[in-house]
């Protein structure tokens, strides 16, 4: 997928990592419908390129990782206050569920994703964060669900994945009360993976990726597979997921080239077949 340097949302791959950046800083990075038509064409074609091996959310800016939805354009379109007046909007209204596809509220994304966020992550940014799978963030970063707060709730995800990926208290204070808390006290519930400053957020997660892109894509994508069928279940019925997910790895040539290059003593040169 082309862009420019202008485009809402910038879209590249290199060396086998996927950098996917939110660029609306003057808007605070707040999702319009072609923030998001661009985000669901960005996450369809990371995930049909088994080339890609890892994949970094990010947002230009300082100030605002993601501010959530654009009140004035997205909001409006969706409740049909407003007809279609663009491209964008009539791709969005022509697709109902691409809003799930641009969050990552669906199970079928498998390739790994970082997030590397600057500034404030509320609302719907929270819920793009929430569907990365680690997090790096700034020591001045603040992060919260105020949904409550307006009478509503995170219906994008953040319901559902926050009070699965931390402790009930935890969850629920997010959820419930509204309020942001600081990097520190994230890292401290186990939301983020890391907090370092500002200027090195995405240095930090580039280098995150370069190490994990040096593994096997087929592997990471079929864990995180079995990470996403076996959540909420029974013992038993996760160990089948497991065992449905291993099967498929064990078949692959990578997971012969593992073998051989860990008895030769080499590096291995995984392909992702």
């Amino acid at each position: 997928m082309s862009d420019t340097p202008e485009a809402p949302v910038l879209f590249s791959v290199e060396d086998g990592v996927a950098l996917v950046t939110l660029n609306r800083p003057a808007k605070m990075n707040a999702l319009n419908p072609e923030m998001i038509v661009r985000l669901a064409r960005c996450w369809d074609e990371i995930q049909a390129d088994p080339s890609v091996r890892v994949a970094i959310l990010s947002g230009n800016g300082e100030r605002t990782f993601c501010a959530g939805a654009d009140l004035g354009r997205l909001t409006p379109l969706l409740t049909r206050a407003r007809g279609a007046e663009d491209e964008w909007d009539e791709a969005m209204l022509a697709e109902p569920k691409i809003l799930n596809r641009a969050m990552l509220r669906r199970t079928d994304f498998t390739t790994p994703v970082i997030l590397a966020a600057r500034g404030t992550v509320v609302a719907g940014g929270m819920e793009l964060a929430l569907a990365c799978d680690l997090r790096i963030v700034a020591d001045s970063t603040t992060m919260g669900l105020s949904e409550v707060k307006r009478g509503l709730i995170a219906a994008a995800g953040g319901v559902a994945r926050t009070s699965r990926q931390l402790g009930w208290a935890a969850a629920s204070e997010i959820i419930l009360v509204g309020d942001q808390i600081s990097a520190i006290e994230a890292l401290r519930i186990g939301l983020v993976n890391r907090v370092v400053p500002a200027d090195q957020v995405l240095a930090t997660a580039k280098e995150l990726a370069a190490k994990m892109a040096q593994n096997s894509p087929l592997a990471m994508r079929k864990a995180k597979e079995a990470m996403l069928g076996a959540s909420g279940r029974p013992l038993e019925e996760a160990f089948g997921v497991e065992d449905q997910c291993i099967k498929v790895v064990l078949r692959s040539e990578d997971a012969r080239e593992g073998s051989r290059a860990f008895m030769e003593k080499r590096k291995p040169n995984f392909t992702g077949k």
